[in-house]
């Protein structure tokens, strides 16, 4: 996830293989391209995904996605951690997550009040500083950022080796969550 602030690198879990095909596809059509960060709250989330933050609208950001939901894929060993990536929704019995909105963890404590009620599906193993920084910007009252984050996402496959030379992270024991 390219920003004007910095990029974020993400691995999308195995685990969350509804969630991995969905948003792969969606990055891959250039769906998230130019959408905004559009809700930021210093030490818990920033949220973007959103197909109406793209428009001059302010006012429907955060209501917006492709028009269906993904089936829950919560799973109790990805937890809510600094920089996980968790599927946004709104509140209904299935816990069904948003076709493409999402937040990721800016708490360094993780925010383990989500756990077990939100699917987590990526992990941030790069470029955490950047989202720390796009949480601490300006905003209105209802969380929304003055200055619009776009944001452009790319699919890049590195192989296991590649990831933990560049990032540390260990896509094996990630995979065995």
């Amino acid at each position: 996830i390219s920003t004007s602030f910095g990029t974020m690198h993400l691995w999308l879990y195995k685990q969350t293989p509804l969630h991995r095909k969905n948003f792969l596809a969606l990055t891959d059509s250039g769906y998230f391209n130019g959408s905004t960060f559009h809700r930021i709250v210093k030490d818990f989330v920033i949220q973007g995904g959103d197909p109406n933050s793209k428009d001059a609208d302010t006012t429907n950001d955060g209501t917006g996605g492709p028009g269906y939901t993904i089936p829950a894929e919560i799973k109790s060993t990805l937890k809510h951690v600094y920089g996980a990536v968790g599927a946004a929704r709104t509140n209904n019995p299935a816990k069904a997550s948003s076709g493409s909105q999402f937040y990721i963890v800016t708490n360094k404590a993780g925010t383990a009040s989500l756990n077990n009620n939100y699917t987590v599906f990526w992990q941030v193993i790069g470029g955490l500083d950047t989202a720390y920084t796009i949480s601490v910007q300006p905003k209105n009252s209802k969380d929304r950022p003055y200055t619009n984050i776009e944001m452009q996402l790319k699919i890049i496959k590195l192989s296991a080796a590649e990831i933990k030379t560049r990032f540390n992270f260990d896509v094996a024991k990630a995979d065995s969550l």
